[in-house]
């Protein structure tokens, strides 16, 4: 399966082919894999995430899942790549990991089939659907100031083409320890599902990225921790967690909270108060 990805070699931003343990660019130089300075290995016009779609997310939150898919957007100032740090706003706490496989589109889809879509997936990549939960009270709906801060969103470390996503094990680790363990086989809507559906009624252009889920087992992190996601046939993404140079300014917009919908969120789905948000002032 030909991966490719970008990196920034000698101040250039530059298109790559892997070739074992070696990037190999155009023009020929090699550089190895392990002393690339990546990007995210595609510029999207736009970045689309599922909010739930693996069976044992579900089960988690004792939940049920509507009849078609939900979704929300993390904005392209949130992408990161393989190695970047993963910024903490300073005054947060409760920034929770997700594993995602990420859909990248490859040609212009609009009004397709699901059956159609895998001739427009260009390829897929592995992702981290970052959420800082301290915003849920008041974004719950929206998820943009909890899913789409800076960084958020790191894609990488490269673009698989020819992968066939059934049946793919996808597994998220903090400094080592496994966290998240799931397959591809509990989507209940899979990637050809969620391409034609979003096509319905958005244009998805070359690049666009949609974002297919996450298992059971999201929990937060903290600065200094490294974080990675492995999916099979896809490589490892790794990033490390850092605190953000400035705190959240308090003299606009809404504050960083701890209620019983943030925590519930934050440390699993087995909470009495489950969806209790703050009363309104």
């Amino acid at each position: 399966m030909p991966e490719y990805r970008r990196i920034l070699l000698d101040g250039a931003v530059v298109e790559t082919v892997r070739d074992g343990d070696e990037l190999v660019a155009g023009d020929g130089r090699r550089v190895a894999v392990a002393d690339a300075h990546h990007l995210p290995p595609v510029t999207p016009s736009k970045v689309i995430a599922v909010h739930l779609n693996h069976r044992s997310r579900v089960d988690e939150f004792r939940i049920g899942l509507p009849d078609t898919p939900t979704y929300f957007h993390k904005p392209t100032s949130s992408l990161n790549a393989h190695g970047g740090a993963i910024v903490r706003p300073e005054g947060c706490q409760w920034l929770n990991y997700e594993g995602e496989v990420a859909i990248v589109v490859g040609r212009t889809a609009r009004n397709i089939s699901p059956e159609e879509a895998g001739d427009y997936i260009a390829g897929y990549t592995v992702a981290n659907d970052y959420g800082l939960h301290d915003f849920r009270d008041t974004d719950a709906g929206s998820m943009l100031r909890v899913k789409g801060a800076d960084t958020l969103c790191p894609l990488g470390p490269g673009l698989v083409t020819d992968w066939d996503f059934r049946g793919k094990r996808l597994r998220t680790y903090v400094n080592g320890e496994v966290v998240q363990d799931g397959s591809t086989d509990e989507m209940t809507w899979d990637m050809h599902y969620l391409v034609a559906d979003i096509a319905r009624t958005i244009t998805l252009y070359p690049g666009d990225v949609l974002l297919s889920g996450t298992p059971a087992n999201s929990r937060p992190v903290q600065p200094g921790d490294v974080v990675e996601v492995e999916v099979e046939g896809l490589g490892r993404l790794t990033n490390r967690i850092v605190t953000g140079p400035t705190p959240i300014r308090t003299d606009v917009g809404a504050q960083p909270t701890e209620s019983e919908e943030v925590l519930s969120t934050a440390l699993g789905g087995d909470w009495e108060f489950r969806g209790i948000r703050p009363p309104k002032r």
